[in-house]
């Protein structure tokens, strides 16, 4: 029987995963979370099997919400499910920790069978997502700007996007509002942006609004 912990922040999400898995077996929802806190208090008082991520919750998330589950679990397999199908934030998560993602657009099959693979510690890429990073692998094309954001620096730039001011990011993520602040002016020059309706602009170009 494979425990799984589901994160996500929307309940009509949690609930169509919850009827998903009821359907099989092998598979038991051991716990849920809806915001990152949930996650870490989750992952330090009970054993799951696998961790079902959505990168986008209140509070801590993303790449450092995976670190820091890896730091308390390190066995613990980490499948992302995401809006997100840009093949640089695939690689951003793969490299903080996590053993699979997944788009949520993803037909039934394709989840659990996800699943099943990263329990058994087997990492996996949706295979559409898979091909996206190998063709971009072999491009000679300059990387999309924000490509290039170290992943603090995109994890702001999520924050901002979604209308967090500099105070609540720092609070957010535990960190000064001048080094948020240090975060923010790095991320706008390295995007040739001056004002944050720029970066929201920019944001609804590239499909980053989240």
């Amino acid at each position: 029987m494979i425990k799984l912990l589901i994160a996500d922040d929307h309940a009509i999400v949690r609930g169509g995963l919850k009827q998903l898995f009821d359907l099989s077996a092998d598979l038991h929802v051991a716990g849920e979370a809806v915001n990152g806190a949930e996650v870490l208090d989750a992952v330090r008082t009970q054993p799951f099997d696998v961790l079902l991520l959505d990168l986008n919750m209140p509070g801590i998330s993303g790449t450092d919400l995976i670190q820091r589950v890896k730091a308390h679990c390190p066995g613990l397999p980490i499948l992302v499910l995401s809006m997100h199908n840009e093949p640089q934030v695939a690689e951003r998560v793969l490299k903080a920790g996590a053993t699979g993602y997944l788009t949520k657009d993803s037909e039934p099959e394709l989840i659990l069978s996800a699943i099943r693979k990263v329990a058994a510690h087997i990492r996996f890429i949706a295979p559409a997502l898979a091909e996206k990073i190998a063709l971009q692998a072999t491009s000679n094309q300059a990387p999309t700007p924000h490509l290039l954001l170290s992943n603090r620096e995109m994890e702001i730039f999520n924050l901002l996007v979604s209308g967090k001011g500099v105070n609540d990011i720092a609070g957010e993520l535990s960190i000064s509002s001048k080094t948020v602040s240090t975060h923010k002016v790095r991320l706008m020059d390295k995007l040739n942006l001056q004002s944050l309706a720029d970066l929201m602009r920019y944001a609804m170009q590239h499909n980053l609004l989240g």
